[in-house]
């Protein structure tokens, strides 16, 4: 294998892209950048599922909600959890309040599928299909602890560009190597420990 392929195939590992389509929910996992909340909107506008499920409280290192990363003018709330932020976000952009299902307890990402599980089967759903609207950079990791959880659903992931790192620029730059290289690290790390 040359260099190039390697880098093509860890970038298409970890840039987890699927072309949309019907789903019987989209789920967000818990963030502070308005994009992948957009996404959903979007996606829910086009008619591609009749739920969205925003999840999160805050990030368990922080230990509260970091407050908006991007886009500050427009999602200006006091938002206490994600969960809110996320909803405020989806509101603004045309998704109905009873069509956003609410998880505002998980702390990481991980529990954001674990809580969303919950959610889910409490609202008597029977999720067939899935889109995931996640950061791009986070895409697989997201995706493989969804699946976990939801190991009879077919996922779509359809991802949000936050920052400057992409599928086609990742590998030249510092920072998407680093960025790239860590979610790898990860991967290979709380993977091993759940076996």
């Amino acid at each position: 294998m040359s260099v190039d392929d390697f880098i093509k195939e860890v970038g298409d590992y970890i840039f987890a892209e699927d072309a949309p389509g019907e789903a019987d929910i989209i789920f967000v996992p818990g963030n502070s950048y308005p994009q992948m909340a957009e996404n959903a909107a979007r996606l829910y506008a086009m008619g591609l599922a009749p739920y969205v499920l925003p999840s999160g409280r805050y990030s368990k290192t922080v230990g509260a909600f970091a407050g908006v990363m991007d886009k500050r003018d427009v999602y200006n709330g006091s938002y206490r959890t994600e969960w809110e932020f996320l909803r405020d976000v989806l509101i603004k952009n045309g998704v109905p309040g009873e069509r956003i299902l609410k998880e505002d307890e998980a702390t990481y990402t991980y529990e954001n599928a674990i809580f969303s599980r919950a959610c889910t089967d409490r609202a008597g759903l029977s999720i067939k299909k899935a889109i995931l609207c996640c950061k791009n950079t986070h895409a697989r990791r997201a995706l493989l602890y969804y699946q976990r959880l939801f190991p009879e659903t077919e996922f779509i992931v359809c991802p949000s560009n936050v920052g400057s790192i992409t599928h086609e620029n990742w590998n030249g730059s510092q920072e998407g190597i680093a960025e790239v290289a860590g979610e790898v690290h990860r991967i290979l790390l709380q993977f091993s420990l759940m076996m």
